[in-house]
């Protein structure tokens, strides 16, 4: 009975300290002009006051401005480990349709049902609590690591990154060379393959690349009264329907094929033949992801969306320069450099400048196999014992890119159960999570580190 009040105790604590830490707006701005630095502060100081054995163990060095790198020394050399997240949440400036505030981490419900509401639950506040109070609950039981581990805190992923690169040439100064890093990325999820009943915890062992591709028309402005053949915003809009009607080629490279076999051996006969298969019936496989989700067609080639357009100021006036971004993610296999050469050729128009701006290449792809793929496959089957453990290729970006250039095991993984529903919040309004799962969260990582 004094076991179960200490536990209730320890969970009742730490949903309170992510309620704490999503009150705290840490909104990065692509322009950090408009960056509210002063949540940063209070962020990094409230993290000192929650958490008062990690800060006084573990080493803390503070690079960037704000990223956040701590050290917990282990018993022996080498063989070090990093624990990632990231503190900083997209915009939520309009609050309208939002059922709670989303800086006011209301919690609803009772049980299993208890959810947790507020920006930066899922992404990325939740993983982050979680790993602090692992780590301030191993220190609480005496536990020293085996092994230096490192927790590494980005402050911008959502707009530069410059953080975690810049915690990432730390380590790098260091001689450090993790035989693990692991950041967000996948999740244990339901429905979304075909047949397969069973959740599924997808691990990121690569991402794709990134670029934001900006189209620029530039032509003489003038009264909206006289307007020319083919206003600059026409020529824009031309372009970006010849885009859109000339999708990116299509393929499977080598980490979907595994994840194919490896959730489709779950599946139902007739789609177990052909999914663990995978590599013999590519094709029809291609042709299938194509159209059964944004998603599962997102898995299987580059993808340009239209984010942002710009042109004239005033509604009368011909706009002298009119501006689209495309975001794209590049498919594993091809590059910044062959993603230009596709919308140039799609466009098919010299007059309008099409350039990359924070270009990133596809990471290279980490083993799903051996002895750390090993480790990650026990601890995510000991949290959730009936999950299918699969590697796949992150859709979105991540830190953890950065931390390529030091270490060849580079896993992505959010020790969390989400809903397609829920799924959907990212970056949405009404993010949130189950309390139940954010537990689960904290034993993934106590388990992980126990066990490293």
């Amino acid at each position: 009975m004094e076991d179960e009040a200490a536990e209730r105790h320890s969970d009742a604590r730490a949903l309170d300290h992510l309620r704490t830490l999503i009150r705290i707006p840490t909104v990065s701005r692509l322009d950090e002009s408009l960056t509210d630095w002063s949540t940063f502060d209070e962020f990094i100081s409230t993290l000192a006051r929650l958490y008062p054995r990690v800060h006084s163990t573990l080493s803390v060095d503070i690079l960037d401005g704000h990223a956040l790198l701590f050290r917990w020394v282990g018993r022996s050399p080498g063989n070090e480990s990093v624990l990632m997240a990231h503190y900083d949440v997209v915009a939520a400036d309009d609050e309208t349709g939002w059922t709670h505030p989303p800086f006011v981490g209301a919690v609803t419900g009772a049980g299993a049902e208890q959810i947790v509401w507020g920006r930066g639950t899922l992404d990325d506040k939740g993983a982050l609590t979680a790993i602090l109070e692992a780590v301030e609950g191993l220190l609480d039981a005496g536990f020293t690591p085996e092994h230096d581990i490192y927790l590494s805190f980005g402050h911008n992923e959502e707009t530069a990154g410059s953080g975690a690169a810049a915690l990432a040439a730390e380590l790098m100064n260091r001689g450090v060379h993790p035989r693990l890093v692991l950041d967000e990325g996948g999740a244990v999820i339901e429905q979304v393959f075909p047949g397969v009943s069973r959740p599924t915890a997808v691990v990121g062992v690569s991402e794709k690349g990134m670029a934001n591709v900006t189209l620029t028309v530039g032509q003489s402005g003038g009264h909206a009264s006289t307007p020319p053949r083919l206003t600059a915003t026409a020529r824009l809009a031309r372009a970006l329907v010849r885009l859109e009607k000339r999708p990116f080629p299509a393929s499977l490279p080598a980490p979907t094929i595994e994840m194919i076999r490896t959730i489709g051996a779950h599946s139902t006969p007739m789609l177990r033949f052909v999914f663990t298969r995978a590599q013999t019936f590519r094709l029809p496989l291609i042709a299938l992801f194509g159209r059964l989700s944004d998603e599962t067609n997102a898995m299987i080639r580059t993808t340009a969306a239209v984010t942002q357009l710009r042109a004239s100021d005033s509604a009368n006036a011909l706009a002298e320069r009119a501006v689209a971004v495309v975001n794209t993610r590049i498919a594993i296999g091809s590059s910044v450099s062959a993603t230009l050469r596709h919308i140039r050729r799609a466009v098919r128009d010299p007059l309008v400048l099409i350039e990359a701006t924070t270009p990133s290449e596809p990471s290279p792809v980490s083993p799903s196999s051996g002895p750390l793929w090993q480790l990650l496959t026990d601890t995510i089957t000991a949290v959730y014992p009936r999950a299918v453990v699969s590697p796949y290729v992150m859709l979105g970006a991540s830190d953890a890119r950065h931390f390529t250039a030091i270490s060849s095991h580079v896993y992505r993984f959010t020790p969390f159960e989400m809903s397609s529903a829920e799924r959907a919040t990212l970056h949405a309004i009404d993010e949130r999570m189950h309390v139940r799962t954010f537990l689960s969260g904290i034993r993934f990582y106590r388990t992980l580190i126990e066990r490293l």
